[in-house]
């Protein structure tokens, strides 16, 4: 079975090795010249390192990444709302990474690369269209120069793969009349700042309420040296009617500005807009997704990661449910009797699953339980038992976990 994956980022290169491991003839499609190591931090959860591992990639990313030993939620004036272990420290059979998106997409490039020939790895080819019939496999794909649009190649396949991310071209395609990203008010400044390491210098945690301060440490080499490289999220929100339009995916922040509405953030253990002032760079991101879709699948043709299901980036599911898709989608193209059948099988499982998570993180995803407790003790607590019933927490944790599918019996199967 002949594969056209359109897409080198994170979900593309995992599907495209996790395919060729598998037997089939595979060849990944990205639109830039160059992969560089672009972004910030992301955190890799369980039940996705648990893919990679299977695919032999788990050595070489933990020297490059850290591996998260605990997540703690703070109201914004600093008191401790819950505490909880993650990776092997919460008892899973593989760690959680925290790790620069952009080091794990360029050490992933390196090992598909390696794995696929560099000839099965076409930089540079811009998906200008594609064509399928309905209820039956077989594509053809046209791809131009991303900056001239001078046509390069027509290629046919068994089956194509969308995993092009939320400007995903084949979905645009797909669905025509989509319209644009659902944005609702909430903006993420992000940042990465060299800092001194804070609690256990594996640590992620979530300050605030309805204003939001997100950080944990991405570099291993700054923890050897007693330090951290911190990778931060600050979020606000912002009135729709006040006319602020998020065409602008990435634009840059003036760091000041966004310090000073984190002045007072300094709790001993971390000094929030200290740790913002440290950065070379803050970047705007509008907090974007879209509504999910009754059918990622037509012809030989379907999606993955942010191209079938963008979500809210709370709760470390972005890129760690991409990966679970590619390993999905190749057990269902490897075992079922023809590519419907495989689509039918994939979207059956991953489509639903992922719709929840969509309207999960709407809510706030887990982080959700810092805004319950602002919500009911703004100007803070004498002790959270005040603030939550017995159990609370817990149960709301729980159920994020089993909907995003990392409860710790289900990865450890």
């Amino acid at each position: 079975m002949k594969v056209i994956i359109v897409g080198g980022g994170i979900g593309g290169l995992v599907a495209g090795m996790s395919l060729q491991e598998a037997g089939l003839d595979v060849t990944i499609y990205e639109s830039v010249r160059e992969v560089r190591p672009l972004g910030v931090g992301i955190n890799i959860l369980p039940h996705s390192v648990r893919i990679l591992n299977k695919l032999g990639l788990v050595p070489d990313l933990l020297a490059i990444s850290i591996p998260n030993e605990e997540l703690i939620y703070f109201n914004q004036q600093g008191q401790k709302i819950w505490r909880e272990p993650r990776g092997l420290a919460a008892g899973y059979n593989v760690p959680q990474l925290s790790i620069h998106r952009g080091y794990l997409q360029l050490a992933l490039m390196r090992e598909a690369t390696k794995r696929l020939g560099a000839a099965r790895i076409k930089t540079g080819h811009h998906l200008k269209r594609f064509e399928y019939q309905e209820g039956a496999s077989g594509v053809s794909a046209s791809f131009v120069d991303p900056d001239t649009q001078e046509a390069i190649e027509t290629v046919s396949a068994d089956v194509l793969i969308g995993a092009d991310g939320i400007h995903s071209t084949v979905r645009a395609q797909l669905y025509p009349d989509e319209g644009p990203a659902r944005w609702t008010g909430r903006i993420m400044y992000r940042g990465v700042s060299e800092t001194d390491a804070f609690l256990t210098g594996k640590t992620h945690v979530a300050i605030g309420g309805r204003k939001t301060f997100v950080a944990y440490p991405i570099s291993p080499e700054h923890l050897r040296a007693g330090k951290s490289l911190t990778n931060w999220i600050a979020g606000i929100h912002v009135p729709v009617e006040e006319g602020y339009k998020p065409e602008n995916w990435t634009r840059q922040a003036e760091v000041e500005k966004v310090a000073s509405w984190y002045d007072g953030w300094d709790f001993g253990w971390i000094d929030v807009p200290g740790i913002i002032n440290e950065a070379k760079a803050v970047y705007e991101y509008p907090m974007i997704d879209k509504d999910p879709l009754d059918r990622w699948s037509f012809g030989g043709v379907t999606l993955l990661g942010d191209a079938a299901h963008p979500m809210y980036p709370v709760g470390s599911n972005g890129a760690s449910q991409a990966i679970l898709d590619a390993e999905r989608l190749t057990q269902a193209l490897t075992t079922a009797s023809s590519v419907a059948e495989a689509f039918a099988v994939y979207e059956s499982d991953r489509r639903i699953k992922t719709k929840q998570i969509v309207e999960s993180n709407r809510k706030g995803g887990p982080e959700g339980i810092i805004a319950v407790a602002e919500e009911r003790a703004p100007n803070g607590f004498k002790s959270v038992d005040e603030v939550f019933e017995q159990g609370e927490i817990e149960s709301f944790m729980a159920r994020y976990k089993q909907v995003a599918q990392f409860d710790l019996q289900k990865v450890n199967l």
